[in-house]
């Protein structure tokens, strides 16, 4: 499977399901009887999962950030209030 084609694969993989597999790929690799070359694998695809879930939450945080107007303009989010103290 070519570059691209993986990484067009793993955006369509959910946040949920990344965090499912690199906590089962975690569990592998914790147990210590996994051969040198399936355990660089595991931590390269481990790696992989946790940079795509890394993205969609800075993704998420970002649009949290903002909120929209009912012109369709945008401002970044703050809590007012206790801001000084």
């Amino acid at each position: 499977m070519s570059e691209k084609a993986e990484k067009a694969g793993e955006q369509a993989v959910s946040f949920e399901e990344a965090m499912v597999e690199l906590e089962s790929i975690v569990k592998q690799l914790e147990t210590n009887d996994v051969p040198l070359e399936k355990a660089i694998d595991l931590f390269q695809k481990g790696m992989a999962y946790s940079k795509l879930c890394h993205d969609k939450l800075e993704k998420v945080s970002d649009k949290m950030d903002r909120l929209m107007h009912t012109e369709g303009d945008s401002e970044p989010f703050s809590i007012s209030g206790d801001e000084g103290q």
